[in-house]
């Protein structure tokens, strides 16, 4: 398929190529290659697509947390849906362990993998990680959510979008059945609280909610406008800006985004109040020589603040 025919498919459904593309930050990807995250679903075939109707070269990677015994079969049939449209696809396996805390930990396994490689995450993805964080006691940052960029390229485009594009270019996706496993608390926010909150409102919430992502992460970035204008140090601090300064801290030197209990405990450990405070993944933080270092369990130093 050419990108004209693809563009004709989409005008037949309603939709506008250049359009979606405007709504996209795949030109902050400049004219290197594009690496995306490709789980094989609509969202990430889509937006493997939306890249190249963009003229860009694209390398996807998909992670097999080997978490389904057939889950080994779904890298050769991405490559296979793909390879007509010049895609390579990098296949890597992570073994996730059985425990608390699934879908996290299979998580950070992924992203550990993926490195700075966009994902394909929507609006409505948006919507539903505001309303997960708020469920575990995030604060301004984790109602956030995610940040619109090279990294999440597609925060302006609808989940009804992406499966549109891969219908338009009759492309295989794989429909992964752990979406609709009610353990997980995405897929029940996505099933029953997004709904039930539609229903309430009698209107589409998830631009609603992202809107308070957008405006969250404003106030956010001038807090933190503020703060760098300040001396480093966390003691003088009231404990809230303490906390907005860790957790931008940590976020960017370990890519976790912590709850306010978590980052409360690290504050206290930073000014003297408790010796050390464990994280999640068996991560330790420690109070050294008035200072901060982070530990995994084998003693390894991860980040030092």
């Amino acid at each position: 398929m050419r990108r004209e025919e693809l563009e004709r498919e989409l005008k037949t459904r309603g939709a506008s190529l250049r359009e979606l593309l405007a709504r996209s930050d795949l030109d902050l990807w400049g004219s290197g290659p594009v690496r995306i995250g490709i789980s094989g679903g609509a969202d990430s075939m889509g937006l493997a697509l939306l890249a190249w109707a963009n003229g860009q070269q694209v390398l996807g990677v998909h992670v097999d947390h080997g978490l389904r015994s057939d889950s080994n079969t779904e890298g050769r049939m991405i490559a296979d849906a793909l390879a007509p449209f010049g895609i390579g696809l990098l296949e890597c396996r992570v073994d996730v362990e059985a425990g608390g805390n699934l879908e996290d930990r299979a998580r950070q396994a992924r992203l550990a993998i993926l490195g700075g490689a966009a994902t394909a995450h929507t609006m409505d993805d948006q919507a539903e990680t505001v309303i997960a964080n708020l469920l575990r006691g995030a604060g301004l940052v984790g109602v956030g959510a995610m940040q619109p960029g090279r990294r999440h390229p597609i925060l302006r485009l609808r989940r009804s979008e992406t499966r549109l594009l891969c219908e338009a270019a009759g492309v295989w996706i794989f429909d992964d059945p752990s979406n609709g496993d009610p353990r997980f608390v995405r897929n029940r926010v996505r099933a029953e609280l997004l709904p039930l909150a539609a229903d309430i409102l009698q209107r589409d919430v998830v631009p609603i909610l992202a809107r308070t992502a957008a405006n969250s992460q404003e106030y956010a970035e001038a807090i933190s406008a503020v703060l760098s204008q300040l001396p480093q140090g966390l003691e003088d601090l009231p404990p809230v800006l303490a906390r907005h300064r860790l957790n931008s801290l940590i976020t960017a030197g370990l890519g976790l985004r912590l709850n306010g209990d978590h980052l409360e405990q690290i504050r206290q450990v930073a000014i003297g109040q408790r010796p050390a405070h464990q994280i999640v993944h068996a991560i330790t933080v420690r109070r050294v020589h008035d200072g901060l270092v982070f530990v995994d369990r084998d003693g390894n130093r991860l980040l030092q603040l």
